[in-house]
């Protein structure tokens, strides 16, 4: 089971928000790529990157940090990125630039049309991120919170062809209060594609949970900010997540 470490990007730093909102930014370092290459140096298998800007904006914003991540790390680890895609060229000028799988997130529930041509264009490197609350998907940064129901909208888009489903509980998302493990794995068993667990991911109990569901279809969890303020060693739960896996044996 992969654990992912996410850097949040915002005007080049790394952060960590607090349930989506931008104004309850954390700051961690003002160098990602050396944030990056700590995570690479631990033993992360892929990173998880996010521009909170250009998710805002709808375009890229962090261009120059996303690039040098790429530069130092991606010739060693796959790394996904989220966050102000939102057309084809700009997913293929990430591509081209070393990034390995693109996440589309709001532009997927809005246009699907789009994503549906993200997947023809660009296949076997498309994820669709879905946020939700209590089963149904939010949008715009969380601020919306639309009628669709995150299972029926997940077995749509695993129909144009994305390669997995990153599925983030909003209510626990930055607060440290445990993954939605119930909510991830009912999604998972409704799917053939794998599901990335987000948002909660706290301490090794955490990791046990996840690691004992996921034949059910759970390919691995993004971890935030309880690697950056200690309360989980990233090493140590990768050791772990690996151990109970059998990946490690």
């Amino acid at each position: 089971m992969l654990l992912i470490p996410a850097i949040d990007l915002k005007d080049g730093q790394c952060v960590r928000l607090k349930q989506g909102v931008m104004e309850e930014a954390t700051v961690f370092s003002d160098d990602p790529v050396e944030v990056a290459r700590h995570w690479c140096d631990l033993g992360a298998r892929r990173l998880h990157l996010v521009d909170l800007d250009g998710a805002f904006a709808g375009k890229p914003k962090n261009l120059g940090v996303i690039r040098a991540i790429l530069e130092e790390v991606g010739s060693d680890i796959p790394v996904q990125l989220g966050g102000g895609l939102r057309d084809l060229d700009t997913i293929e000028a990430y591509l081209d630039m070393g990034l390995e799988y693109v996440i589309i997130g709001t532009a997927a529930v809005k246009t699907p049309g789009f994503l549906r041509d993200a997947c023809d264009a660009f296949p076997g490197q498309v994820i669709v991120g879905l946020d939700a609350k209590d089963g149904r998907v939010a949008t715009d940064g969380w601020a919306k919170l639309t009628q669709h129901n995150v299972i029926d909208l997940a077995r749509r888009f695993e129909d144009y062809g994305v390669v997995s489903v990153i599925y983030t509980d909003i209510g626990r998302d930055g607060m440290m209060n445990g993954v939605n493990v119930e909510a991830t794995v009912r999604l998972a068993q409704a799917l053939k594609i794998p599901v990335i667990a987000s948002g909660g991911l706290t301490n090794l109990d955490d990791v046990r949970q996840l690691a004992a569901v996921e034949s059910e279809g759970i390919e691995g969890a993004i971890t935030g900010r309880a690697i950056y303020e200690g309360s989980l060693r990233f090493d140590e739960a990768q050791q772990l997540a690996d151990e109970l896996s059998g990946a490690g044996q």
